[in-house]
């Protein structure tokens, strides 16, 4: 591992070991429950550290909801992928890696979370957008050139956008982690996501 890749890898465990702490103390106390003092004290670093990965404890909180903690370990996950597989099934593979039971457990808490404490919004969305960013240059790296420019765009978003209801609660959805008491008459998670790549398929 050469000296700046082990200096990035550094920096990545400071910000989640940050944003794991600010979510942590969200849900403990809710939003205004604490600042910034709390956070770094907590994870173990200055509030100058603390500046130089976040802007707010808002962002800081949202970021504990991003999946993949660096690009290397998309692209091990993604190895296996076939080099003719259309950026449909690219997409299902990441999704299912990204949108793991911890990710989607921790993004419906912080839609929780902003409903009672609105200045969160923005930096939830902003969250989410990143795991939208890294699948729409995942999909352009697999299909290398095969497909328009525009097309990962338009597939992602609509695959993302899909997965807004399900953290808000307007679509009763059994997340994985959840029992079926907790919401009866659920579609099970990927029931779900396979009856929508079941549309992406078929073109809707």
């Amino acid at each position: 591992m050469t000296r700046s890749s082990l200096r990035d890898t550094k920096r990545e465990a400071t910000a989640h070991a940050l944003a794991d702490a600010a979510f942590e103390l969200a849900l403990e106390r809710g939003l205004d429950g604490f600042v910034v003092d709390d956070i770094v004290r907590r994870a173990g670093f200055s509030r100058r550290t603390f500046a130089n990965h976040f802007s707010c404890k808002e962002e800081a909180v949202a970021t504990a909801a991003v999946s993949f903690r660096s690009v290397s370990e998309a692209d091990e996950l993604l190895a296996g992928v076939d080099g003719n597989a259309s950026p449909v099934d690219i997409l299902y593979r990441l999704m299912k890696m990204q949108l793991t039971a911890d990710i989607l457990w921790k993004l419906r808490e912080l839609v929780s979370l902003a409903k009672r404490s609105p200045t969160l919004e923005p930096y939830i969305l902003s969250a989410f957008r990143r795991l939208h960013e890294s699948a729409q240059e995942t999909l352009g790296f697999y299909s290398q050139g095969r497909y328009p420019d525009g097309y990962a765009h338009l597939l992602a978003g609509a695959v993302y956008g899909a997965f807004l209801p399900l953290l808000d609660g307007s679509l009763n959805v059994l997340l994985p982690g959840q029992s079926s008491g907790e919401a009866p008459g659920a579609v099970a998670f990927d029931d779900y996501l396979d009856t929508m790549f079941g549309y992406l398929r078929s073109g809707f």
